[in-house]
């Protein structure tokens, strides 16, 4: 008998989750997506309270407002506030990004109104206990002092110094400076909370399976009773305006360092860039997002210089980057810059080929069902839609597109981003590296301390 080998079928195209949104009363937007079986519900408050707001000279007071929600409000304590939610099984984090505030948790599906009440706590009702503030303020020095014993940290932050003009919070990390954090006071982050965190604009996420659920009930009871007085909603941040002088070499000397970390950089799109960005993801994967990429089949696979070097576009709420980042072997630095930017900077001149193109769509639009198959995922993407004012259906139209792209659009869109000037940023010994840059890297190279 012979046997037939059954043909395999291209899968249907995919839509991400459809969201139920209704408006509450205190004027919080709520996106709900009932995913079955997802018992573990992801619930995300977004608030926009862009960066660019920040009092000048106290540079990362949102960073450690969101560190300090949790730490005692007006109900509960730090102590009792984290045993209730040990008690219940949830997971509460906050953070910062240059166009919001966001709290998340997961939580089991019988203690959502649970938390969703704590979350109510945690942005309205902060207490900003003074040895906490203390605490967490000090905690925040001890990681900057950390991040400069990180190459990759040190790189990063150099890159963001080189890239942007001076005075543009994009320039600063997201975390604030030595200087800025140690000159805050619990009276500046009380504060800010009153002026910078409340429902005006506010958006509530909610994922997971929502069976017998009374989302709206639990919602409307909890942070639909969310006030603040004083909250002044800011306007959006606007793309931040790029250094004059960025294109340029920037070595940050760590002495006797066996291995040179790499960041190269451009300014680049956020997503809602009128051309469309669904060749950007593409371009991405195709350069440096897989041990297949352009990047890593030469300095990895043919050379052996790295273990793996990672190109991605990096949105921003407006505006945002094209960085490419990773570390080589202090010894042929000189040859790996010279062989990243030619890879970069060909790219540019002779475009993508139709096996790059395919393989790249394939990997995007064919890993997306995996990317959002968790509730946590999709409450992270819809987060993300809400804070920088993109269409519910943006991630599907997206993954739609995909398969309608030429190497035209590629090309076009990488062109727009790669004109030859790079903001380049090493961390190594210089004493190596900047005689070895010699003759292979265009414009300035400048020499700064660890």
């Amino acid at each position: 008998m012979s046997l037939v080998r059954p043909q395999v079928a291209p899968p249907r195209p995919w839509t991400y989750p459809v969201a139920a949104e209704h408006l509450m009363g205190n004027g919080v937007r709520v996106l709900a997506h009932d995913l079955p079986g997802q018992y573990v519900l992801s619930l995300r408050v977004v608030v926009p309270t862009a960066l660019s707001a920040e009092p000048p000279g106290k540079e990362g007071i949102a960073a450690m407002t969101a560190r300090l929600l949790d730490e005692g409000t007006s109900a509960h304590d730090a102590e009792a506030f984290a045993e209730l939610m040990e008690r219940r099984g949830m997971v509460l984090g906050a953070g910062v990004s240059d166009g919001g505030l966001l709290v998340d948790v997961d939580v089991p599906k019988r203690h959502l109104e649970t938390a969703a009440g704590l979350v109510r706590e945690a942005v309205a009702d902060a207490i900003f206990p003074e040895t906490e503030v203390r605490r967490i303020l000090r905690n925040r020095l001890a990681e900057i002092e950390q991040e400069r014993a990180s190459a990759s940290h040190r790189a990063a932050k150099e890159l963001a110094r080189t890239l942007w003009a001076p005075g543009e919070r994009a320039a600063l990390p997201t975390g604030g400076t030595r200087e800025t954090v140690g000159a805050l006071t619990r009276d500046d982050l009380v504060e800010f909370h009153a002026t910078s965190v409340g429902p005006q604009g506010a958006t509530v996420v909610v994922a997971g399976d929502l069976t017998g659920v009374p989302v709206a009930e639990v919602l409307e009871g909890t942070l639909g009773t969310w006030s603040a007085p004083r909250h002044r909603q800011v306007p959006p941040p606007a793309a931040p305006v790029p250094a004059p002088d960025a294109a340029r070499v920037v070595v940050v000397d760590r002495p006797d360092s066996v291995q040179t970390e790499i960041s190269v950089g451009r300014p680049g799109p956020d997503r809602s860039t009128p051309h469309g960005w669904a060749p950007h993801p593409v371009i991405s994967f195709v350069l440096g997002g897989s041990p297949s990429a352009r990047i890593d089949a030469v300095l990895r696979e043919e050379k052996g210089y790295t273990y793996g070097i990672r190109s991605a576009f990096r949105p921003r709420v407006a505006g945002g980057s094209f960085v490419t980042a990773g570390s080589v072997r202090s010894e042929v630095t000189g040859e790996a810059v010279e062989i990243l930017l030619t890879i970069l900077d060909g790219a540019a001149r002779a475009g993508f080929t139709d096996d790059e193109l395919r393989a790249g769509v394939d990997y995007v639009a064919k890993t997306a069902p995996g990317r959002y198959a968790t509730a946590d995922a999709v409450a992270d993407e819809t987060a993300a839609l809400a804070l920088e004012r993109l269409p519910l259906d943006f991630t599907t139209r997206t993954l739609r597109a995909l398969p309608g792209l030429t190497r035209d659009d590629l090309d076009a869109a990488y062109r727009r981003v790669a004109r030859g000037e790079w903001t380049v940023v090493l961390v190594g010994d210089a004493g190596t590296i900047v005689p070895a840059l010699e003759g292979r890297v265009a414009g300035p190279v400048v020499t700064v301390d660890l």
